[in-house]
């Protein structure tokens, strides 16, 4: 699973391919800085420099699903634009705005991705670290929802899935990813513990994901998380560019997720497809204008003579 990063087109399109990463919080360097006048430990996210700048993101998103040519839907995913009310009295002390993503690829049956997708947010919200060390609490989530795949005993322990989740607070937001190698072909997966043995031995499949942090900038105007089944097809920028232009046209992020999953299945994608795309803004992208190249003209003091001469003749 991938996910691109929608920026104005540049030189170069930037995106963020394997794994994205969600608001999380750089602890270290943010908390002792004196421009903070709140603790970053405790998720205070708003800086005098972002109300200095005024930015702020306003989440919208929008998804789409399709089995696509298999026969069966193994493929799970989750959308929550507002994190505090969706959480209700356990948002004590999370700050404002908040938002929480995901898609699950699901393999060997569906029960892993559907376990996943509807525990794991509360994992995290339930872990002892959370919100004073997002970090440690996605993490203890991911091994939770997996120990609890493996002592289940009303799911299929052999079924296994993949994560891509971005947890946003205010500007910053934390993408991690749960991706597996062997015989899935990925390197990091829940479940699965016909493969991983028993617990706390050495496995080729890992349930700890790899996170990483983005600051977000009014430049950043949307995330695209999608499964194999888009990205298997069709590149990121490929993707990034038909979001953009679409957004432009109607500003709907449902409709570009159907957009982006009719497009890898005029490629012949041959999985399951799920597609989340998220906005930062209310707005549209901004049409972007290229200048056009001034060519400078120049001629001679000759030249100018002969002209001149020549319109003179003719006059």
């Amino acid at each position: 699973m991938d996910a691109g990063v929608g920026k104005p087109p540049r030189h170069h399109l930037t995106s963020i391919r394997h794994c994205a990463s969600s608001a999380r919080i750089a602890a270290a360097a943010a908390a002792s800085s004196p421009d903070y006048g709140l603790d970053l430990g405790t998720l205070s996210l708003i800086s005098p420099t972002d109300v200095r700048t005024g930015f702020l993101p306003v989440f919208r998103s929008g998804s789409c699903a399709e089995i696509g040519p298999k026969s069966y839907m193994e493929d799970e995913h989750v959308c929550v634009d507002n994190l505090i009310e969706h959480l209700g009295g356990r948002a004590a002390g999370i700050p404002a705005p908040g938002a929480f993503y995901g898609v699950f690829d699901g393999h060997g049956g569906t029960d892993a991705a559907c376990f996943v997708r509807k525990n794991l947010l509360k994992f995290i919200v339930e872990d002892m670290h959370f919100p004073t060390n997002v970090e440690k609490a996605i993490r203890g989530a991911f091994l939770k929802a997996d120990h609890a795949l493996a002592d289940s005993h009303f799911l299929d322990n052999s079924s296994g899935t993949t994560a891509l989740t971005a947890l946003i607070f205010g500007r910053r937001y934390t993408v991690f990813d749960g991706y597996l190698n062997g015989q899935l072909a990925v390197a990091r997966a829940l479940g699965d513990w016909h493969m991983k043995g028993p617990k706390g031995s050495i496995s080729p499949l890992s349930a700890e994901p790899e996170l990483q942090e983005i600051v977000l900038s009014e430049e950043d105007e949307f995330l695209i998380i999608g499964c194999d089944g888009l990205w298997d097809v069709m590149t990121s920028q490929c993707a990034v560019s038909i979001v953009r232009k679409e957004l432009m046209q109607h500003n709907n992020p449902e409709k570009c997720s159907g957009e982006l999953v009719q497009e890898a299945l005029k490629r012949d994608s041959c999985d399951n497809l799920t597609v989340v795309v998220i906005c930062f803004s209310s707005n549209p992208p901004p049409q972007i204008e290229i200048p056009r190249s001034r060519v400078r003209r120049s001629i001679s003091l000759e030249g100018l003579h002969l002209l001149k001469g020549a319109l003179d003749s003719n006059a």
